[in-house]
């Protein structure tokens, strides 16, 4: 038994597809079902079940997934041991991120840490391609991220943790003729009968908002929805309807007024999360402490 061969059941069972495990190996879709076919052969079992839509685990397969994982994550960690006693950080680090982090800076995170560690490859998914944090998250369990940059009110699911980074306030934001442009803050349930430009469901802002809403007994209608808090803001600026959006979206002297919403726990929570049953990777470990020494 190779560690190849296990790497590529590892990706296929992560994957659920023959072809993305291809991709994420960067080889060719044939030679990872060769090389399956082979592993099969040599533990004279059937590992995955093969249907039209997707590729399933068999029983041998769920038993072997985690005996696989943690032979791979021990090849890692000896090549970590090496690299370091080398005095360097090798690999590929796997980062979620969402759409945007408000304050925080991404490029100039990455960039330092690509000056820090030049030998270490980073891929970056995005929430819009991932179905927002929970789909961050989910890619995070399954072994097909690192770390990831989530929004998730409350506590995090069995098998990640995270730590908090940062907390920024929703503040309504209105067109200046709106009916509750002239005051110096709002109450929640003035909000009623409102139409809202939000993100999808899914995402870390509406998840804010759609919990303090249910809480508070008030139906919401939203009636645009988006994927970047910039055009959040434009979307108001034309009249289609209003936000809760990240406190300085609507920068001061702007054609916008943004007001406080009192009565309402509306703090948009960013956090780095990881898997809590494996060990990060020496890469990983690295990225951590470099977002602890320059955003905790």
């Amino acid at each position: 038994m190779e560690l190849r061969q296990l790497e590529c059941f590892v990706a296929v069972a992560e994957e659920s597809s023959f072809t993305r495990a291809a991709a994420r190996l960067h080889v060719v879709q044939s030679a990872v079902s060769a090389t399956i076919a082979s592993l099969e052969r040599e533990l004279d079992s059937r590992l995955l079940e093969r249907t039209s839509r997707r590729v399933e685990l068999s029983e041998a397969g769920r038993v072997l997934l985690p005996k696989a994982r943690a032979v791979l994550d021990a090849a890692r960690d000896a090549r970590d041991a090496v690299d370091d006693a080398n005095g360097g950080v090798r690999g590929t680090l796997r980062i979620g991120t969402m759409s945007s982090l408000g304050q925080i800076d991404l490029p100039s995170l990455l960039g330092r840490f690509h000056r820090e560690h030049p030998a270490v490859f980073v891929h970056l998914a995005t929430a819009a391609s991932c179905g927002g944090s929970p789909g961050l998250v989910e890619a995070l369990t399954e072994g097909r991220l690192d770390l990831a940059f989530v929004s998730i009110p409350g506590p995090p699911p069995v098998g990640v943790r995270w730590e908090d980074i940062t907390r920024t306030p929703l503040d309504l934001v209105v067109p200046p003729g709106h009916r509750l442009a002239d005051q110096s803050r709002v109450a929640l349930g003035e909000l009623a009968g409102e139409g809202f430009i939000d993100f999808p469901v899914g995402y870390g802002n509406r998840a804010v908002t759609d919990r303090v809403f249910a809480a508070a007994g008030l139906s919401r209608h939203v009636v645009v929805e988006i994927t970047a808090i910039g055009d959040g803001a434009d979307f108001v600026r034309h009249g289609l309807g209003v936000a809760l959006l990240p406190r300085g979206s609507a920068e001061p002297g702007s054609d916008l007024v943004s007001l406080p919403v009192t009565g309402a726990d509306l703090d948009w929570p960013i956090s780095l999360a990881m898997r809590s049953d494996r060990t990060p990777s020496a890469a990983a470990r690295a990225f951590q402490r470099l977002v602890g020494k320059h955003l905790w």
